[in-house]
């Protein structure tokens, strides 16, 4: 394990120089001895098995116990390094990598560009606060909104940066907040204090801050945490007849995945989001969009929004993951007449926007933007969906449908698939799931189709082991 540290002078601070372009490191105690181990398993056949822990493992995974707050369940396993769509752990077992550090990895692990980008810019400045301009939020901002626009997404004109997706969302509703109190002022209304409602949907997924955790209709994520914000109100996915119902004159934003992720990777319909537009427009509503695991290349395009007509686009955009390959940063993208009502003091971040990451994502999103890239997806992403429905005929008693679109797609299982997500990793596949039984599969956006069917046999394999279990 390293730690590094700040070279001055080119030297370290033991005093030993150094060549310019080498980042200096401190060791733990441990470090020649985990190296000679990982030469050592190099050399030899490994297997993924989680009950084969290094010992080096073990001992790190007791310290992390020690020191941290555990509110994540984790396999015996720690990950030193990756390359492309493959990760490495501490025993130098190769996992081939289907979830992408959950969609945010769109240009695999260790990207010499990003790593590029990111060495240069920490040698210049890597934060300022927003007291402060800095010449590369403003030249993402451009880049973002010009791509959306020129791409036939909405009508983007503003960006504000945060630093992850739920500090997105917690944004965009509190500028959707502000929204319902100029449009009750506008019209002179009582209804100026009361134009606070927001409407999410079942099976959503917007985070986990109070405001976004209010959107996100799930007992085991809300329950613990309870009262929520007031006004927030759940109704079905999908279910037009509900919309003129809940979408009213006290409604200030609909907030929607067009594709949900976490859900179990539902995508909306059509006349589902003609009709939320027409009616927020009936009710002077904003429709908020969050494409924080849909957005940046995930389904082919762009942005997910580019899959449907203009008369479903929304006011407002979220995204977050992918937008730097790793380094945190997210953004709110805006319409003008959304833009017009936020003023000086607003809203606010400290790392948001800060030079390292906007540059990071600068190189990013200029990269997913490309003719070669999206159609990599869509041609990857056909064989995958193409390969995973085949897998219904031949396991009809554990799978029933394959959803999703470019790559971002749900294998729906009868079972809970738990069993089947330890399975593929223990040789050598990392997949997750997502809700009502679902496996996502949500890759890196380049990966291969070498590694697509690599990923689609280990699949197979584990389905035939997880079949002669459940019976």
């Amino acid at each position: 394990m390293f730690r590094s540290f700040v070279v001055i002078a080119g030297r370290s601070r033991c005093g030993c120089r150094i060549g310019s372009n080498i980042i200096n490191l401190r060791t733990y105690s441990t470090t020649t001895q985990l190296l000679t181990r990982t030469k050592t398993m190099t050399e030899q056949k490994v297997t993924h098995a989680d009950s084969e822990t290094a010992p080096i493992t073990t001992q790190l995974l007791a310290k992390q116990a020690k020191y941290t707050i555990n509110t994540y369940v984790r396999p015996p396993i720690i990950f030193s390094h990756g390359k492309g769509c493959h990760v490495y752990d501490l025993a130098n077992r190769d996992y081939l990598d289907f979830s992408a550090g959950i969609a945010v990895n769109a240009l695999g692990h260790s990207d010499p560009e990003v790593a590029r980008v990111v060495y240069d810019q920490a040698l210049k400045l890597v934060h300022l606060s927003n007291l402060y301009n800095n010449e590369y939020a403003g030249e993402l901002a451009e880049l973002l909104v010009e791509s959306t626009r020129s791409g036939g997404g909405f009508e983007a004109s503003k960006i504000f940066f945060t630093n992850s997706g739920t500090e997105a969302n917690e944004g965009a509703l509190k500028f959707a907040r502000k929204w319902g109190k100029y449009v009750g002022k506008k019209n002179n209304e009582e209804m100026n204090m009361n134009k606070y409602g927001v409407i999410s949907f079942s099976n959503a997924f917007h985070g986990r801050s109070f405001g976004s955790l209010s959107a996100t209709p799930s007992p085991k994520y809300q329950s613990p945490f309870t009262p929520m914000v007031p006004g927030f109100v759940t109704i079905p996915y999908n279910d037009i007849s509900k919309i003129n119902e809940y979408v009213n004159e006290g409604t200030c934003a609909v907030i929607v995945e067009p594709l949900q992720g976490e859900g179990g990777v539902w995508e909306a319909t059509v006349p589902f989001i003609e009709a939320l537009r027409k009616r927020c427009d009936e009710v002077e509503a904003l429709l908020i969009f969050d494409e924080i695991q849909c957005g940046l290349g995930r389904t082919g395009k762009l942005w997910a929004h580019q899959n449907y007509p203009k008369s479903c686009h929304p006011d407002i955009l979220t995204l977050a993951k992918p937008l730097a390959n790793g380094i945190p940063i997210g953004a709110i993208m805006t319409t003008q007449r959304v833009a017009d009502i936020i003023t000086i003091g607003d809203h606010g971040t400290t790392f948001g926007g800060n030079p390292l990451a906007c540059r990071a994502a600068l190189s990013v999103v200029s990269r997913i933007n490309t003719p070669e890239l999206l159609t990599n997806v869509n041609n990857v992403g056909s064989y995958l969906k193409s390969s995973f429905e085949k897998l219904i005929t031949k396991y009809p008693s554990l799978i029933t449908t394959v959803r999703g679109r470019g790559l971002i797609l749900g294998i729906q299982f009868t079972k809970d698939p738990s069993r089947m997500v330890q399975l593929a990793r223990e040789r050598g596949l990392l997949i997750i799931t997502a809700g009502n039984n679902t496996i996502r599969i949500i890759p890196p956006l380049i990966l291969t189709k070498g590694e697509a069917e690599k990923g689609v046999t280990i699949l197979e394999e584990c389905l035939k082991i997880f079949e002669e279990e459940c019976n």
